[in-house]
């Protein structure tokens, strides 16, 4: 009686050993996006990336082909008058300037703007090509009406220049740009094809294609004028985009090398990986090249009033963002799509999908053999021995801290020698 009692109390005391895996702390949201543990699902969430960079192609296709762009001077042709908006009347406004333009020449100017601030402002008037009477009178009316300083502080004529770009010379500047942008594309397309896979290749040139015409459709929706320094900014971002997608191709490269001969990870799992792995550096060098554009362009609007440096800081600030988005969740999605279109890849998934049912088979009987156990074993079973008859995770948990198993609470040898065996 007492021996039975004895066992009692011992099957009412067992307590069922805690599930390590609940049990497992998970890191923080920056550190696992800091050490790239694979914690956040991108590839897996492919279809919902390419609906949301359809829909933004779409828009800026929408807007390039129903609202077109504004060309600057440089390409449409015509003729910009500048003046200080400091003259010996006051400040001057570009309502005030657009009226003396119409009275004069009997027309409307296309623009009149202000470029900077402070002392360094100015008034710039676009219009469609003047001849040279129609700039003199322009000149003389706008001096008479508002008399703008000249560098010496005092009233001059000479303050207010004037440059003309005939509708010739404007083709040409069109015809050199798409020329230099041709040129880019096919020096990235071989230089690609080379160091790359072909799929890696084809990748790479649509991402550089999907940052193209994004950048050119956010110009075609917010109206920024178009001007060679536009083009060459363009060129720079495109650049900016293959390296960003270079980095992480190389780790996807890395990460998949020898994949076939493991069953480990997908394809797509390994690749998903790599992003994550390259997310901090992505994220890093997007600061670091937005923060000197912010202060280029503080310069040019707010000090120096150079358009030039403007336009440029403009398709620089958007190219960066488009080119870090694409490189994470358009480049490297698209990779994975057209690889698993392959037999290798094909062959492989399938390959771990069939382990990792074996293993969750295993798991399932394990489980229906301790619950149909009598209920002495089911009581030693929660004390050590259960953690052997349950298999590993198939795949570890992203962002989880291993776990070093003890021979007390798994039953299995710990490496320690035993003292007592001596």
């Amino acid at each position: 009686m007492a021996a039975k009692q004895s066992a009692d109390e011992q099957q009412s005391s067992a307590v069922e050993a805690p599930d390590l895996a609940a049990a497992t702390p998970r890191h923080g949201f920056f550190v696992r996006l800091y050490t790239g543990t694979g914690a956040f699902e991108v590839i897996g969430k492919r279809k919902l990336w390419y609906t949301v960079s359809g829909v933004i192609v779409a828009i800026c296709l929408a807007s390039m082909l129903l609202r077109g762009f504004t060309f600057g001077i440089d390409f449409e042709g015509g003729t910009k008058v500048s003046m200080p908006t400091a003259t010996a009347t006051g400040t001057v406004t570009t309502q005030q300037v657009e009226d003396v333009f119409s009275k004069t020449l009997g027309k409307s100017p296309e623009s009149v703007v202000v470029v900077g601030s402070g002392g360094s402002a100015t008034v710039q008037i676009r219009s469609e090509h003047l001849t040279n009477p129609e700039t003199e009178e322009l000149r003389t009316a706008l001096f008479e009406a508002f008399k703008p300083k000249g560098a010496d502080g005092q009233p001059s004529k000479q303050a207010i220049s004037d440059s003309a770009v005939s509708e010739t010379w404007g083709g040409q500047i069109t015809q050199k740009a798409l020329i230099a942008l041709v040129v880019f594309l096919v020096l990235a397309a071989i230089y690609i094809t080379v160091r790359y896979e072909r799929y890696m290749a084809v990748a790479a040139l649509a991402t550089l294609v999907f940052d193209l015409v994004v950048t050119a459709g956010v110009y075609s929706l917010v109206g920024f004028e178009v001007t060679p320094a536009t083009v060459i900014g363009l060129l720079t971002i495109l650049g900016f985009s293959l390296y960003d997608t270079v980095i992480v191709f190389d780790k996807v490269e890395e990460n998949t090398q020898g994949f076939e001969h493991t069953t480990r990870r997908t394809f797509a799992e390994h690749a998903n990986l790599a992003v994550n792995q390259t997310f901090m550096r992505s994220i890093n060098t997007s600061l670091i090249s937005v923060l000197p554009i912010v202060a280029l362009m503080v310069v040019a609007v707010w000090l120096l009033g150079v358009g030039t440096l403007m336009d440029l800081a403009l398709v620089q600030l958007v190219g960066v963002i488009v080119g870090t988005y694409s490189s994470i969740y358009f480049a490297t999605p698209l990779l994975v799509t057209l690889r698993e279109r392959t037999e290798l890849v094909r062959n492989h998934t399938r390959r771990v999908m069939n382990r990792r049912k074996g293993a969750t088979a295993r798991a399932s009987q394990a489980e229906e053999a301790t619950g149909t156990a009598e209920e002495p074993e089911t009581v030693a079973a929660t004390t050590g021995p259960r953690a052997d008859t349950t298999p590993p995770p198939d795949k570890p948990a992203p962002g989880a801290r291993p776990v070093r198993p003890t021979g007390s609470r798994t039953g299995r040898p710990s490496g320690k020698r035993d003292a007592r065996r001596r």
